[in-house]
């Protein structure tokens, strides 16, 4: 759906009913959870009530206070559960059962427009939205890690389970918190974001994944034009979104990925990643001219999401060697290189959230760190035939380049979660074209099954290996990445 085309929620008046669509969502989820934090009565459905990979994040919601339907219009049968509003994503389609059963009294409110209903209803507080095509859930829920390390208390409301924030009755997504701040990741896919006017925005970087370079460079230009205390901005986004779209006056604070880059840029100040290495399995960093931290992932991509998180609490007020310390202590997030054990052969396992060309890169090269030499098994369960097909072209003509001697890519089917699709291209289809842009096309796989890839694996793998599980939007991957773990 087109957020742009939904009514307005200026008469929509607290407390409310809610119902969510696609509740089983992980920005879905933590949103429903933020309104029944606030009083209101709050009910969901989604089509994978009741599978077994999502029951840990059902039964927390049911916790919350929140009933849960099918998604069949089941809802609405007990007037008294008619809804005031119903929330929902781009993602779902004009003939949910859901919406075609809706009472007519039943406003429709885009996810992005009941976050901002939800922050209207805060009084005030200082909300740091952080969009970006990478980075954008780990930075946000490292902002909101370190702001709760510093005492602050934030709300939160993010597209990752942040480990700091699990309790019984919560995924970890969303919360609102007593302290100043509120923290938001602001999607750009859908160009929802442009329903936020934060008071700080964190543009982290532009690249390919929903639409072109040119088109999401517009899109951040009128995000960071909003924000009505200052914009914090890596340095190569800033210069693609071009330094002249803004007022001189307008609060603009730059980090750069080199220290060779300059110290200031269009009269804006800039702050430099220094160094980053990674020893004994471990990596660190250092920034801003201040002393070594240790980071609590690998990746240099985490050294400059650790520098965007210094900048911005710096904005804040925050005082230097306290955001230091509060940065190496992150917790993490579920599923963002998040190592769930070993191989009965000796390989260790992680699981990733990583769905495009450059989040899957950067985890890749995270990963050679760690395995040093030995090798890397990047599986790879591409989510959606339409995001395969968007970035099928650069994926060919980068990740088999990504890869070391030894290395090896492997393709899972495409994970269809229904709605419309065209089926196409398939993963075999994909892995093909990655072999012929390959010099070593016989690490490039595809498999028909998880249990055709985990023989392999067991096959294959050896001590100090790195195996990689990387994929969207599917709780199941992370029971894979246990189940290689077991013993036989």
């Amino acid at each position: 759906m087109n957020p742009d085309s939904i009514l307005p929620v200026s008469d929509l008046h607290l407390p409310c009913k809610l119902h969510f669509v696609g509740v089983g969502g992980i920005g879905m989820s933590g949103l429903a959870r933020l309104f029944r934090q606030a009083g209101c009565e709050v009910t969901g459905s989604d089509r994978s009530l009741g599978h077994p990979e999502n029951e840990l994040l059902f039964s927390k919601l049911r916790r919350a206070g929140i009933a849960l339907f099918p998604q069949d219009g089941s809802v609405y049968r007990d007037a008294a559960r008619i809804p005031d509003a119903i929330v929902l994503s781009t993602a779902i389609e004009a003939d949910n059962a859901d919406l075609v059963h809706a009472p007519a009294s039943a406003r429709r409110l885009h996810r992005s427009q009941a976050l901002a209903l939800a922050i209207s209803m805060l009084h005030g507080r200082h909300t740091i939205a952080v969009t970006g095509t990478c980075g954008k859930t780990t930075v946000s829920s490292w902002i909101a890690d370190a702001l709760y390390r510093l005492h602050a208390d934030p709300g939160i409301l993010t597209g990752g389970a942040v480990k700091l924030f699990r309790r019984d009755d919560a995924v970890g997504n969303g919360c609102i918190g007593s302290g100043a701040e509120f923290v938001i990741e602001a999607d750009e896919s859908d160009r929802s974001l442009l329903n936020y006017t934060p008071d700080t925005a964190v543009i982290l970087n532009i690249g390919t994944d929903h639409y072109s370079r040119e088109e999401l460079a517009g899109v951040f230009r009128r995000f960071a034009s909003s924000a009505s205390s200052c914009v914090v901005m890596g340095l190569e986004a800033f210069q693609e979104i071009g330094p002249d779209s803004f007022p001189a006056d307008k609060r603009i604070v730059l980090f750069a990925a080199s220290s060779d880059a300059p110290s200031t840029f269009a009269s804006r100040p800039v702050f430099k990643l220094d160094s980053y290495l990674v020893a004994d399995g471990c990596a660190w960093c250092s920034f801003a001219g201040l002393p070594e931290i240790r980071l609590p992932m690998p990746g240099r991509h985490n050294a400059l999401n650790a520098l965007a998180v210094y900048v911005t609490l710096l904005e804040r007020g925050c005082r230097q060697s306290e955001i230091l310390d509060a940065v190496s202590g992150f917790a993490g997030v579920e599923r963002r290189f998040d190592r769930i054990g070993t191989m009965p052969e000796g390989a260790a396992v992680i699981d990733d959230y990583a769905h495009n060309v450059e989040k899957v890169s950067s985890c890749i090269r995270a990963a050679q760190e760690l395995a040093g030499n030995h090798h890397v098994f990047a599986v790879f369960q591409p989510h959606g035939f339409s995001g395969l097909r968007f970035m099928r072209r650069e994926l060919v003509q980068t990740w088999p380049h990504v890869l070391r001697p030894g290395d090896e890519l492997c393709f899972l089917p495409v994970y269809y979660a229904g709605g419309t699709a065209s089926f196409t291209p398939t993963s075999d289809e994909v892995a093909a074209d990655c072999r012929n842009n390959s010099s070593a096309p016989d690490f490039i796989h595809s498999f028909p099954s998880r249990d055709a890839l985990a023989a392999y694996l067991h096959e294959h793998v050896s001590a100090g290996d790195q195996v990689v599980v990387m994929g969207a939007r599917d709780a199941s991957l992370s029971v894979f990445c246990k189940f290689l773990c077991e013993k036989s």
